[in-house]
């Protein structure tokens, strides 16, 4: 089973509390930050297989850590989740980058189930893009008899 980290970027302690706490059932861990600054810090700090971002933070706000992360090498799994709810923001955080986007008040059951289809997301695709044998085997395919 792969090891997970999150990284959930939240300034309301009580939804970043809940968020850990749910996480925490199927990831190994899971890191709170409570502003964009440490968010942004914290998001080029490793590598992460899943950020969780809010919008509407103190310092830099999560389209600005969605769109840096984008322009980094690494491709990082983006999970908006946010009180901007308008069509327009969830176009908006999309277009940026985000692989998802849930607004609040939110389902912790919904939430969760999104988080676990990014993961098999990305477990696919990872899977596409292991190596091949160094040594391919050729099939030998049954002679046709002459009829």
């Amino acid at each position: 089973m792969n090891r997970r980290r999150v990284l959930v970027v939240e300034d309301e302690p009580d939804i970043a509390e809940l968020l850990a706490l749910h996480l925490r059932d199927i990831c190994d861990e899971v890191t709170i930050a409570s502003d964009g600054h440490e968010g942004m810090r914290q998001a080029h700090a490793r590598n992460w297989d899943l950020v969780i971002l809010d919008l509407r933070l103190p310092g830099p706000d999560g389209l600005a850590i969605c769109r840096s992360l984008r322009r980094d090498e690494r491709y990082t799994p983006i999970l908006m989740l946010t009180s901007k709810s308008s069509e327009l923001d969830r176009v908006l955080g999309l277009e940026l980058g985000a692989d998802d986007y849930v607004t609040k008040p939110f389902s912790v059951s919904e939430l969760m189930a999104r988080v676990k289809a990014i993961f098999r997301r990305v477990d696919r695709l990872k899977q596409r893009r292991e190596p091949l044998p160094d040594r391919l085997r050729r099939r030998e395919r049954p002679h046709a008899t002459p009829g």
